[in-house]
């Protein structure tokens, strides 16, 4: 039994956490819910013990092993094989201790305890836990570093999951996931024999993983039964009740008022005033249900255009000089709903850049309709959001020449009217951010909006109402989700992205997911020999001068971008040309820029040499 008694945690002088309360069932597996900023990854935390609550305690079995990620990914030489084998603390130190231990009792003691813990089978275990988050035999032995921080934050999910815990934390795990990976986390924590407190706002997975729902709701919590469909409609049960409350409240209230006023200045009835007047003081009013702006989505609907929008015809699109798929043929018209399948890795993103047009074809055709406006959505475009500004001042500076009030207009479809659009955005929730940079790309009413991962920061409702606002609006929508719900309300084509290539997926959701499970590959993992570990060292060993070529490369592209940059801007507008440009002619600079374009050019050539060298290794 997890007991959680009165915690109270204080943030910047305010409660986020106020008194909260729960118990939790032996081996329950509890889906920890409620909106941004009510304080979710903080009670993980005091759970986990890296907060020190203000006030309460939390009571938990004598020697419970308390599993939570990190906050930093798992980094170095390591391979995520050996760092999952590691995690496991308690095996690796008797699989040391059996290779130096001399006492033949002592010695039958490790082996016994070995057995005991299944050390044998580990291996096979940290492989397919592996496999099931997406790395294949031959990425499980590639080093750390050779990894972008999502790839790494599954290693550091990896660790924790084969570490087997007796209390598993998880906060938002599926965020670095694909689909794929998403249904195999599901499957795997369905048949966790331990407690599970999971953090998440994913509607199916939350159905489809937890017996109990922990609402974490103005610093308090309460605990119902079930999967989120059932909290939801006993939530709407309770929510229908405060409504019929504070109506009777409300007459109740307004009876006695009316009695006082009439009644106050008579002497005869002076004294029944007086005790109504004390009631009406002591009622606690019921809190009204406010309407959230922050659930406010609305897309401007674009002008009609005549389909089809976009036509690829045997396009093939990649970078530099090597395509990551071939043979695409598609069509998207104005009303089209179409959901990107796939997993990570196989081209999602560069197929929905080709449709944004910020890749080119490198063969066959690509027709688009000129007065067609996108609108590209990103989670970097949340990430450069300058903290330091204002809603208000990001949405004036990308719409230049309009007035004040259709600024203001379209800030307050996404929620942000009055002192919401002048707050510091560096104050702002990851949720809030989101429907900003939402706001930004939809200025122009775009007649196609590119949505990739839309709902990484938005909790429940949040996600409800994205899904609403999608439906109403009159344009077409390509997304790339891991959200089944949100795929399912929201998408009418399915487009699977596999094989280096995309073709429309003839079937429901339901149906790639019986897809996915069925052709799920499965190993029995290996123990890698000393040589085997060895061959694995020289190969990263040769591949590290490629690597360190690759990575120069890569950041002298984007120095040389920056140059290349501030010299258009100079061109463009003298007035706030880079001091070391300041004065030069236009034909000067003209000079300049082709000189790095050039040099770009060079850079470019050596990185697709190191990164053929790689893929060729």
């Amino acid at each position: 039994m997890l007991t959680i008694n009165g915690i109270t945690v204080r943030l910047g002088g305010r409660a986020i956490l106020d008194g909260a309360s729960a118990s939790l069932p032996p081996g329950s597996r509890v889906g920890l819910i409620g909106r941004n900023g009510a304080g979710k990854s903080t009670m993980v935390k005091v759970i986990a013990g890296q907060i020190d609550p203000d006030g309460g305690s939390i009571d938990k079995p004598r020697g419970a092993r308390i599993g939570y990620i990190a906050q930093e990914a798992p980094a170095g030489e390591a391979t995520p094989f050996d760092t999952v084998l590691a995690a496991d603390v308690e095996r690796a130190t008797l699989m040391e201790q059996s290779e130096t231990e001399q006492d033949p009792e002592k010695l039958g003691d490790i082996y016994e305890r070995l057995i005991a813990i299944d050390a044998y089978t580990a291996p096979a275990r940290a492989a397919q836990i592996l496999l099931g988050l997406g790395f294949d035999e031959d990425a499980q032995n590639q080093p750390l570093d050779s990894f972008s921080g999502g790839w790494k934050m599954r290693v550091a999910l990896a660790a924790l999951l084969f570490s087997q815990p007796d209390l598993l934390l998880l906060d938002e795990p599926s965020n670095h996931l694909d689909l794929e990976a998403v249904m195999w986390l599901e499957d795997f924590l369905r048949s966790y024999k331990a407690t599970i407190v999971v953090v998440s706002h994913e509607r199916d997975f939350l159905n489809n993983v937890v017996d109990h729902i922990l609402h974490l709701q103005a610093g308090k919590m309460t605990l119902y039964t079930g999967g989120y469909d059932s909290f939801e409609r006993q939530r709407a049960e309770r929510m229908a009740q405060i409504a019929a409350a504070k109506a009777n409240q409300d007459v109740q209230r307004a009876k006695l008022q009316d009695y006082v006023a009439r009644n106050s200045a008579r002497a005869s009835t002076a004294k029944q005033a007086q005790s109504r007047a004390k009631m009406l003081a002591k009622m606690q009013p019921i809190a009204e249900l406010a309407n959230d702006p922050t659930l406010s989505f609305g897309f401007p609907d674009p002008e009609p255009l005549r389909p089809p929008l976009v036509t690829l015809d045997h396009a093939s699109v990649g970078y530099g000089e090597t395509p990551i798929l071939r043979r695409l043929n598609l069509r998207m018209d104005p009303d089209d709903r179409i959901a990107l399948l796939g997993r990570n890795g196989n081209g999602k993103t560069t197929f929905a850049r080709l449709i944004a047009a910020q890749l080119a074809p490198m063969d066959g055709t690509m027709a688009a309709t000129n007065r067609m406006k996108v609108g590209y959505f990103t989670q970097y475009q949340v990430e450069e959001l300058d903290s330091d500004d204002t809603p208000l001042a990001h949405m004036t500076r990308v719409m230049k020449g309009a007035s004040p009030a259709a600024v203001r207009a379209q800030l307050g479809r996404f929620g942000f009217s009055g002192d919401r659009a002048t707050g510091k955005v560096g104050k702002m929730s990851g949720g809030e951010k989101a429907r900003l940079a939402l706001a930004l790309i939809t200025r122009e009413a775009p007649h196609l909006l590119i949505l990739d991962e839309p709902t990484n920061h938005l909790d429940v409702d949040a996600r409800e109402a994205l899904v609403q606002a999608l439906n109403e609006y009159k344009g077409a929508v390509l997304i790339v989700s891991h959200d089944r719900h949100m795929v399912e309300m929201t998408a009418d084509r399915l487009v699977l992205v596999d094989g280096g290539t995309a073709r429309e997926f003839d079937g429901s959701l339901d149906d790639y997911v019986a897809f996915i499970l069925a052709k799920e590959p499965k190993t029995e993992g290996k123990t890698r020999s000393k040589e085997d570990k060895k061959a694995a060292a020289e190969k990263r060993e040769s591949d590290k001068a490629w690597r360190k070529t690759a990575k120069d490369a890569e950041a002298e592209i984007a120095r040389l971008g920056a140059e290349r940059g501030a010299i258009d801007l100079a061109m463009s507008d003298p007035s706030h040309a880079d001091k070391a440009l300041a004065g030069l002619t236009t034909g000067e600079l003209m000079k300049r820029r082709a000189a790095v374009v050039e040099k770009i050019g060079e850079v470019e050539a050596r990185w697709l040499e190191a990164t053929e060298a790689l893929e060729a290794a």
